[in-house]
């Protein structure tokens, strides 16, 4: 999925920065080059600067912030995944309870870092980004799952169930759980089961969903009228 890099073979992971501030641009270059494997390979600090890097740098990961002059984070990921939508974008915003980080999912973004997370954090998401899995925590999926619930209200939409295998009984249960930002633990808890077992019935669900992880999962299931 990676390009190979020069130095002994090895797989890189390439990564495009998009903020207005030159600091934090260098500090997360930092963090970021600091990572076996992990490599930055242009900066921008507009939005239209982001679309026209990532035509030429293909990177896997963009870090996209949303405020930015000019084209903003929104509109930098729809044109950035257009012609490229094998790009992750990942939002980068100070507050969790941003109300543009709905758009900025709809517009194709595949999670979002605060801004004040770790160095640790930071390289983790990237690696999951890359690997097509989203960046959120279930908290945030909690949210994002109530604004679904929100528009599907006000537009109207309703949409059935049209998995080639259906989910169980059991299985619906705990993407329920799921989706309300339940962890492992507390599905077990919920439904008195133990939490190896739920994790057997989430890798059924994200199997039968066709998704790659928890968050994608919870969204797909809402888009089908299954939750």
């Amino acid at each position: 999925m990676f390009d190979t890099g020069a130095a002994g073979g090895r797989k890189e992971i390439r990564v495009l920065l998009a903020d207005d501030h030159a600091v934090l641009r260098a500090g997360l270059r930092a963090l970021i080059e600091k990572e076996p494997g992990l490599v930055v390979v242009g900066e921008a600090g507009t939005g239209s600067e982001a679309v026209t890097l990532a035509k030429t740098t293909r990177p896997h990961v963009v870090l996209m912030d949303l405020a930015m002059p000019g084209t903003g984070g929104i509109e930098a990921t729809r044109r950035i995944l257009a012609p490229n939508p094998a790009a992750r974008v990942v939002v980068l915003t100070t507050f969790e309870e941003d109300e543009e980080i709905f758009e900025a999912m709809r517009a194709g973004a595949l999670g979002y870092l605060l801004k004040a997370c770790s160095a640790d954090k930071l390289n983790e998401s990237v690696r999951a980004a890359a690997k097509g899995a989203s960046v959120l925590e279930p908290a945030v999926t909690a949210r994002m799952m109530a604004e679904l619930n929100r528009l599907s209200a006000r537009e109207g939409k309703k949409v059935s169930q049209t998995l080639a295998d259906p989910l169980s009984e059991r299985e619906l249960g705990v993407l329920k759980l799921l989706a309300a930002g339940c962890s492992n633990k507390e599905i077990g808890s919920r439904l008195n089961i133990t939490e190896g077992t739920v994790k057997n019935h989430m890798t059924n669900v994200l199997g039968k969903l066709g998704v790659l992880d928890r968050t994608q999962a919870a969204l797909r299931a809402r888009e089908m009228g299954l939750i």
